[in-house]
């Protein structure tokens, strides 16, 4: 007899596969207006980068977030499949051999192995303008306001002070291992500052007050929190065929973590601390967040 099919899961792939069409057709062939030509080469690695496989779970929360707050389904798809694109050129220079060096990313050669380094760097460079350009572009629907107040916080999240910020301490954590403060800074930067823009933006594509928008991203927050202990528990626990990509790495090159520092049983218990505060800051919506609180739990309870 089959098990029935779980209600969470089967949302989460409805979704990826919305956000995949999506994808595939912003990655088309088809040259937009004021683009002079998408060179095939380019165009292919970019399609490659972010059309491989992966559970889609940032556009998921951009989409989920905004539904909670009352916001439309499609805007969110397209502010979704923006945030992927920021995510997937992160993989794709993540891997590079001045980065991580890896061969293998979601269970594929990656993008610099599969094509070559230069085209490596150019497809990241291009998928993050992309980014923009979606959110920027007249098919988003959203006033001028919510879409400059998407674009500042996507800068944010990814630039300086946020994801590369962090990539750039993780590089230096090789060299010198950072305290325990300065992970947690280096983590809520590289991993978390994405999965907090992706509740944020869908407060913000709801048109939500601030004191919603600002629950929503102290959501985004602690769930980043966890999914960082989640990673770097797998990274120990797990093995390079589940998780699609090389394990043991932060190990193998001297890398500070916080369950290096304080062992398993204590990264298993501040995850689920984190997961529960997630889940308590969404008490107030009631059975509406129920999607969400979902989330908090898969990214605790994931495998790979």
């Amino acid at each position: 007899m089959n098990a029935s099919p779980d209600p969470f899961s089967e949302r989460l792939k409805s979704n990826a596969r919305e956000i995949e069409a999506l994808l595939e057709a912003l990655l088309s062939k088809d040259v937009l207006s004021d683009e002079i030509a998408r060179p095939e080469s380019l165009r292919a690695a970019m399609h490659y980068a972010v059309l491989n496989g992966g559970k889609r779970l940032r556009p998921f929360l951009v989409i989920e977030s905004a539904l909670l707050l009352g916001g439309d389904r499609e805007t969110a798809l397209r502010v979704g499949a923006a945030l992927e694109c920021v995510h997937c050129y992160s993989l794709v220079h993540d891997d590079l051999p001045a980065m991580d060096n890896d061969d293998l990313r979601r269970g594929k050669p990656t993008v610099h192995i599969a094509f070559d380094e230069a085209t490596a760097i150019l497809a990241g460079d291009s998928l993050l303008t992309y980014a923009f350009d979606i959110i920027a572009a007249p098919e988003t629907a959203l006033s001028d306001a919510r879409k400059t107040a998407l674009i500042l916080a996507l800068a944010r999240g990814s630039g300086l002070g946020g994801m590369a910020g962090g990539q750039a301490l993780d590089l230096a954590a090789e060299k010198q291992a950072p305290s325990a403060d300065g992970i947690i800074a280096l983590q809520a930067m590289k991993t978390g500052a994405l999965i907090r823009f992706a509740c944020e933006a869908g407060a913000i594509v709801a048109g939500a007050a601030d004191g919603e928008r600002k629950r929503l991203r102290a959501f985004g927050e602690k769930i980043g929190l966890a999914f960082q202990l989640a990673d770097d528990l797998l990274d120990i626990t797990s093995d390079a065929e589940t998780m699609g990509k090389a394990t043991g790495k932060d190990a193998g090159r001297g890398k500070g973590t916080l369950v290096a520092l304080n062992g398993i049983a204590w990264a298993e218990a501040e995850l689920r601390r984190h997961v529960n505060d997630a889940v308590d800051l969404l008490a107030p919506y009631g059975e509406k967040a129920e999607t969400l609180i979902a989330t908090a739990y898969f990214i605790a309870d994931r495998k790979s």
